[in-house]
């Protein structure tokens, strides 16, 4: 027997009902929404010397500062994964391993089946490279009938095809596969080819570790770079849109530049000249600082001193690019573990570097004697003791001795080239500049040791040698 109030028990049944079949129609969460609510956003990337490496005191790159400031802007913490080429990147997309692709990227090819670009956050020149002492191609129609090699579906062979509908068929080219061990620059210093077309943001990087190649002139096509979301990714490809297009974004990008080191005799002198003046104006107010810094480290502070001029000349308020800060130029994580609290007091930040500096000594094997430990040690200082280790590697494997400076520095320069980087635990470093700042520490140190001002110019060109027999021995332990 049914009761009076039954039907209205069965209508608040069936609305109940209803709601909980649109609760389970409800759409799940954003992208956006997933990273907020882990608390971190992935990002797949590329080792390149452009997008994200192992510096000295950490990780370094365009796309990894662009990244750390996005996720800053999101609350989350980042987490970025190199992988070993685009297609890798492409399937961690896919796959939701990671949020977003960002190496520098144009939207194109493979892309566009299942995923959409960012806003165009910079434009990469591209560069013709040739071989020295071969003709240089003044323009693209003496790119005809040239021996050309660029990587198979790269952005450099779409340009190559898009210049074939300009000047006709006899501008041919070699494509090598994605995953060969020789790549285009490779390729071309090793004489296999004549030309190359490369981004002009990395030939910058990575021209002074190919002293056999030069750039013949820049084309008119440039390529787009943007990030690149899966579809349907709308609220956080919004989001990424407002972050690359704010002035903080753009100051990122417009600093991730390498100004080339100039060798010139003329700028020598000027260098020279400076570094005199220098040692009269700024370093009688830190010396004290230096020496507090040897007592505690056992370094002769006129080594410490050299290395806060290179570093940053002697500028208690030096500030890299890359966020490397005071007289020792130390990153905010190095600082912090040396217990530097203000990198600009340059007390704090002088004694901070000479424990950092003792640090990476410490882990050279004792049995490397002096000089070369304390050469290794200044290399290390400069680019980490990892890509050191890998230039050490690399050296023994190439019939050298990778406990001797002499042997290991020919080869530290290779890690800036993709054939071999690629190959290295840590990845792609700038080798040459290890080599140029033990070479300019020493000769600093050389001067300071010395004390004989009228001699600073002599002591710093190029062709003189680093330092005498009898004073180069134990430099660190004085």
């Amino acid at each position: 027997m049914r009761h009076v109030g039954d039907p209205w028990r069965w209508r608040v049944l069936s609305v109940l009902g209803a709601l909980a079949g649109l609760a389970q129609c409800t759409a799940p969460p954003s992208t956006l929404e997933q990273i907020r609510g882990r608390g971190e956003l992935r990002v797949a990337t590329l080792n390149l010397p452009t997008t994200w490496y192992q510096g000295a005191q950490g990780i370094e790159g365009l796309e990894y500062d662009l990244a750390s400031g996005f996720a800053r802007t999101l609350g989350v913490r980042l987490t970025m994964t190199p992988y070993e080429n685009e297609w890798q990147m492409l399937e961690a997309l896919r796959t939701g391993d990671a949020d977003i692709a960002a190496a520098l990227l144009t939207y194109r090819g493979p892309w566009r089946s299942f995923a959409l670009p960012s806003r165009t956050y910079d434009q990469v020149s591209q560069l013709v490279v040739y071989t020295r002492g071969t003709v240089r191609p003044k323009n693209v129609a003496a790119l005809a009938h040239r021996r050309i090699v660029v990587k198979a579906e790269s952005p450099q062979a779409d340009v190559l095809h898009a210049l074939r509908d300009r000047i006709g068929h006899a501008l041919k080219w070699e494509e090598l596969p994605a995953d060969a061990v020789n790549r285009p620059l490779d390729v071309l210093a090793a004489g296999d080819a004549d030309i190359t077309i490369v981004d002009a943001a990395s030939f910058s990087f990575i021209h002074q570790a190919y002293p056999e190649l030069l750039s013949a002139f820049e084309l008119t096509q440039t390529r787009p770079v943007q990030w690149i979301v899966r579809r349907r990714s709308n609220a956080l490809r919004a989001a990424i849109d407002t972050w690359l297009g704010s002035e903080t974004a753009r100051q990122v990008v417009a600093a991730a530049t390498v100004t080339p080191v100039e060798t010139s005799p003329r700028l020598q002198l000027a260098m020279a000249r400076d570094f005199r003046g220098r040692i009269e104006s700024r370093l009688p107010l830190l010396r004290p600082w230096f020496e507090e810094a040897a007592l505690e480290t056992k370094v002769d502070w006129r080594l410490l001193a050299a290395i806060g001029y290179q570093e940053s000349q002697w500028d208690r308020n030096a500030r890299s690019p890359n966020g490397a800060l005071g007289v020792m130029m130390l990153m905010p994580e190095t600082a912090t573990s040396v217990g530097v609290e203000d990198p600009f007091d340059p007390r704090e930040n002088i004694l901070g570097g000479a424990r950092y500096f003792i640090e990476v000594r410490d882990k050279i094997p004792a049995r490397i004697p002096e000089p070369d430990r304390t050469s290794m040690a200044l290399a290390a200082y400069n680019v980490g003791y990892g890509h050191l280790e890998d230039a050490r590697v690399l050296t023994q494997s190439r019939g050298g001795n990778p406990d001797r400076w002499a042997d290991v520095r020919e080869n530290l320069p290779l890690l800036a080239q993709e054939g071999w980087y690629l190959q290295a635990k840590r990845g792609y470093a700038r080798g040459w500049e290890p080599v140029q700042f033990e070479r300019r520490v020493r000769q600093y140190f050389s001067v300071l040791e010395w004390q004989t001002l009228p001699s600073i110019e002599t002591a710093l060109q190029a062709e003189t040698p680093l330092l005498p027999t009898a004073t180069a021995t134990e430099v660190a332990t004085q």
